[in-house]
């Protein structure tokens, strides 16, 4: 067992520690303790969540497949899964500012053998099986500091320390935190994980692949008129209020109790620094095909999530010397399905079941297990995604090219010779002065909202007396460079309100941080123009508790 890295720090040893209580670590905890039982072997299995339960920080649509929970736990059914609401009825919709035009459903996003789910409910109930099995899991626990031996192998990951003031300063209730040692680490943090993205800086993972594309999806359920609800209605849009260079849709998933799903997707690579997506969600809902739906009923939740959607070009290498990535922090989502939480959990299981050969075949620590990438390389998932690779990037060059392109995919299966370029989406963004503004309708209360009031829907809350978890690498960077070149995007990317441009005592411009604000959504350090925004964990349990998002 390798010594503790910082003497003051408590350590562990497990044989696996797994970063995130998402789909992909759950199901590879589960995979993990199912192969030892089958070989009866003792296998040490720990999962990390920042949040303050499992499923607090999870926010999916989402219409799940159940393709890879069959095979994770066949009899799903009989131990209660909370997969009950069956998808019924697809509609594919084009707005324009006026109307709405059915369109045919495309193949990819044909729901019939799915179901309408909370990806939180689903996460605790994988969290029960996990720990019937043996699997520790440990909410309200945010890895904060990857460990490497003197090889340079990852040996696990550090929580981080409690009781410090905003300076960094320690007070009286200092509590240091908590070494997990592993012989194998395995990352599966969501999209654009804080570990996740200094592990493929530091191992250069990504020298081979395109950079991710992310999206913002703004989601919000409603409680609605029971004479409008279609319980397992799977609507999808495009169009309206998108320009036609700007990629973005929309869902409206009927769920159980009268409730509907709602929500939003903005590709962040938009070039227009005016351009808020929270405000076009908002403005959505004001659609005469949309408005009526709602008319009448009220919001119960609202929550905020960056996505993949680099997908087959964009995947970096997957291992390391200790450690592998899972999941959406490797890429993993299907983008023309609008769906990642299947795939997340089929690479999890690939991981589990390449990482516990590898366990078994030597007992040594920080090795790489590079037979993860071979197994991921020979499943349906790769087969999967490498045959929808182009149609994300298609949209590059507009709605209709798109869409063209997304047609001429279909039919080919995919095959095309070539295989379409990912670009990086803060470098997207235009100067202010090449772009129009856009002037949004103020909130009226009943059917759009301001942002505080959403927040306030998300139940996030940080604790105020400790060390900023949104950093800025250079201070004077938001105000010379982001605000003068660039009119302060982040004051309109940020679907929390977290950042503003106010006028200090001397009528200066001043760059502040409402980080009790921030739902986690990672926006701010994928989008910022300048790369000069670094998020880091704040303190376990922090943050938004969905309760069933």
């Amino acid at each position: 067992m390798p010594d503790p890295i910082r003497p003051d720090r408590e350590n562990m040893e497990f044989d696996v520690v797994i970063i995130g209580a998402g789909p992909s670590g759950l199901s590879c905890a589960i995979r993990l303790k199912q192969l030892a039982q089958e070989a009866e072997q003792d296998l040490n299995v720990c999962v990390l969540e920042k949040g303050s339960e499992v499923g607090a920080h999870l926010l999916s649509g989402a219409v799940f497949e159940p393709r890879a929970l069959n095979e994770l736990i066949p009899d799903w059914r009989d131990k209660g899964a909370p997969l009950s609401c069956e998808a019924k009825k697809d509609r594919f919709l084009f707005l324009s500012e006026t109307k709405a035009y059915k369109m045919p459903t495309p193949p990819q996003m044909k729901n019939h053998g799915n179901y309408i789910i909370s990806l939180g409910n689903l996460g605790r109930w994988l969290a029960e099986q996990a720990e019937a099995l043996g699997v520790e899991v440990f909410p309200g626990f945010a890895a904060s500091e990857v460990l490497y031996n003197s090889d340079g192998a990852v040996i696990g990951v550090a929580t981080a320390d409690m009781g410090l003031d905003k300076d960094g300063n320690k007070t009286d209730n200092f509590e240091a935190g908590y070494e997990l040692h592993a012989r194998q680490t395995i990352f599966a943090e969501g999209c654009h994980g804080s570990l996740s993205k200094t592990l493929i800086n530091h191992f250069d993972l990504r020298k081979d692949s395109d950079p991710q594309t992310y999206g913002l999806g703004i989601k919000e359920i409603w409680e609605i008129d029971p004479d409008k609800h279609e319980q397992g209605s799977i609507t999808h849009t495009l169009g309206w209020p998108m320009d036609n260079e700007t990629y973005g849709g929309s869902w409206i998933y009927h769920m159980e109790n009268n409730q509907v799903s709602i929500g939003f997707v903005i590709g962040l690579d938009y070039k227009n620094p005016y351009l808020s997506p929270y405000q076009e969600m908002q403005r959505f809902k004001t659609h005469p095909a949309i408005a009526p739906l709602l008319k009448g009923g009220r919001r119960i939740a609202y929550g905020a999530r960056a996505l993949v959607e680099g997908g087959f070009q964009s995947l970096p290498k997957l291992t390391f010397p200790g450690g592998v990535l899972i999941g959406d922090c490797a890429g993993f989502l299907n983008t023309p399905k609008i769906k990642g939480n299947h795939t997340a959990m089929k690479s999890g299981m690939i991981a589990a079941e390449s990482i516990f050969q590898a366990l078994s075949d030597n007992d040594q620590w920080g090795k790489e297990c590079v037979s993860y990438t071979a197994n991921i390389k020979k499943s349906w998932l790769w087969k999967e995604l490498k045959a929808v690779r182009n149609i994300r990037p298609g949209f590059h060059k507009g709605l209709w090219c798109g869409l063209a392109n997304a047609v001429w995919e279909t039919i080919s299966l995919g095959m095309s010779p070539w295989t379409l370029k990912n670009h990086a989406d803060h470098a997207q963004m235009k100067p202010a002065d090449q772009c129009l503004q856009i002037e949004y309708p103020k909130p009226d209360g009943i059917l759009t909202f301001d942002r505080l009031t959403s927040v306030s829907f998300s139940n996030t809350n940080h604790a105020e007396n400790q060390p900023a978890h949104l950093k800025l690498k250079d201070p004077s960077i938001p105000v010379a460079v982001n605000l003068k070149d660039y009119a302060g995007p982040s004051q309109r990317y940020c679907p929390a309100g977290v950042y503003e441009f106010i006028k200090d005592e001397n009528g200066a411009d001043k760059f502040q941080i409402n980080a009790q604000n921030c739902v986690h959504c990672k926006t701010c350090d994928i989008k910022d123009p300048s790369q000069n925004i670094n998020w880091v964990v704040p303190y376990g349990g922090d943050g938004p508790n969905y309760p069933n998002m």
